[in-house]
């Protein structure tokens, strides 16, 4: 390194948010907020100061924000990895942090309630700012002390009445009668759900919901009987045998609500293995509306619930959590159907 390298690279290592500031000509506080990406920051504010982070070739150290008790990183738990619902979801998380010095570090809980656990721990353990939490299996007097310690907002997660942390859904329950609707307005009265076994999920969860929202719908359809929802253990490819059972069985509905894209799709694959024409001898409709619902194979009916806007709308939230928010707020969203050939035609 030569005598002129030397002094320009320890001027480098010695850039600090102060010298921001000063460069910039703003004070700590205000570049403290635009590395936030804190509500009300002006766009004259943010051009001198990103212009002064560039310039100086300033990097925020994570360690000295940990011990100040800020790291500006986030904690997104996912129950699984499989769904591909959840790509949408953490496309929205990054998209909202994006202008920000904030990062997402991701953990797949795998639908296990100690290994959730363990993640949260290990997240608040490495100062984390705050977490979200999607679809978790912990019951909400779990998620309420971890919130003690860190900010939370849970998705997938009906908790209306949680104080101690936000929640962020769409409302399932609708979902699932807009997928009975549509399906009684193609003049279909036979309508089964299929569902997860009920050891699989609680009250609070989006399965659950979705079978409150069917219940709901048949009942006030007037058709007579018992609404059918077809648990079935959520273990492959034990669950793909139940399926083939379900669909070669001769009491088998003449239409279907599935409770995810996961499940419609697999049916509609079996359905076609099996010689059933969909949507002659069987209408299905999924929820989710996953890329693949729409690939033209596939062609499934499925409620949307925008993962993407999900996913953006917990991390705005988490965020005012973390600037300072405290009463808590829980938002529902609206649903809506995509309509396609395994719905059939209305009559």
């Amino acid at each position: 390194m030569s005598p002129k390298d030397g002094p320009k690279a320890a001027k480098i290592d010695r850039v600090t948010i102060r010298t921001v500031a000063s460069h910039a000509g703003v004070s700590v506080a205000a570049v403290s907020k635009v590395l936030r990406n804190a509500y009300g920051v002006s766009d004259n504010l943010r051009g001198k100061v990103t212009g002064s982070i560039q310039e100086l070739g300033y990097r925020p150290s994570r360690t000295a924000r940990g011990l100040r008790g800020q790291t500006f990183t986030i904690g997104l738990l996912l129950v699984e990895i499989g769904n591909p619902f959840l790509p949408g979801v953490i496309a929205g998380v990054n998209g909202v942090l994006a202008p920000s010095n904030y990062q997402a570090m991701i953990g797949v809980g795998e639908a296990r309630t100690q290994l959730e656990t363990s993640l949260i721990e290990t997240m608040i353990d490495y100062k984390m700012d705050g977490l979200i939490l999607v679809a978790p299996r912990l019951p909400s007097e779990v998620v309420a002390a971890f919130a003690t310690q860190i900010p939370i907002v849970a998705l997938g997660y009906h908790d209306a009445f949680a104080e101690a942390f936000d929640t962020v859904n769409t409302d399932d329950q609708r979902g699932a009668e807009i997928a009975v609707e549509a399906l009684l307005e193609c003049g279909y009265r036979d309508i089964a759900m299929l569902s997860q076994d009920a050891d699989e999920g609680y009250k609070v969860s989006v399965v659950r919901q979705r079978e409150i929202g069917y219940r709901r719908a048949m009942q006030r359809s007037g058709i007579p009987g018992e609404p059918e929802i077809i648990n079935i253990t959520i273990d492959s490819p034990r669950r793909e045998e139940a399926m083939r059972a379900f669909l070669v069985s001769e009491s088998r509905p003449r239409a279907i609500f599935c409770w995810s894209d996961i499940d419609a799709v697999t049916i509609l694959s079996l359905a076609a293995e099996l010689g059933i024409r969909v949507p002659e001898d069987l209408a299905v409709v999924g929820y989710d509306n996953s890329p693949t619902s729409a690939l033209s194979l596939i062609n499934l009916a499925s409620i949307d619930q925008s993962g993407r806007h999900l996913g953006e709308t917990a991390t705005r939230t988490l965020l005012s959590r973390i600037e300072g928010r405290t009463a808590a707020t829980h938002i529902l969203m609206e649903p809506s159907l995509v309509r396609r050939a395994s719905l059939g035609l209305k009559r």
